[in-house]
């Protein structure tokens, strides 16, 4: 089921931010807040944009590695697996 996005005027934003804020924290779900009838912002909660960043340095970090692995840099899985076998030795000790 595909969930309907929370959209607002600007105008109801201003004459209810501290309620708007509350209404989206407890849905989790982002508010779009519109300006003469187009999207012209986008709020989330602190948690959501957080993990939003973290999901998006994943990406990037994942696309990083295929342009490595296309030029022919990085490790063999055999090269991360007996380092992670010595970190772990170490760590042992």
């Amino acid at each position: 089921m595909v969930k309907t996005p929370h959209i607002i005027p600007v105008s109801d934003l201003r004459q209810d931010a501290a309620g708007v804020i509350k209404r989206m924290r407890g849905s989790k779900e982002p508010v779009i807040v519109t300006q003469r009838g187009r999207a012209a912002a986008v709020m989330m909660s602190v948690e959501a944009y957080e993990r939003t960043e973290h999901e998006r340095e994943l990406l990037r970090l994942l696309a990083k590695g295929e342009q490595d692995i296309e030029a022919g840099a990085g490790y063999t899985l055999a090269e991360v697996m007996a380092e992670a076998d010595r970190l772990l030795a170490d760590d042992q000790r």
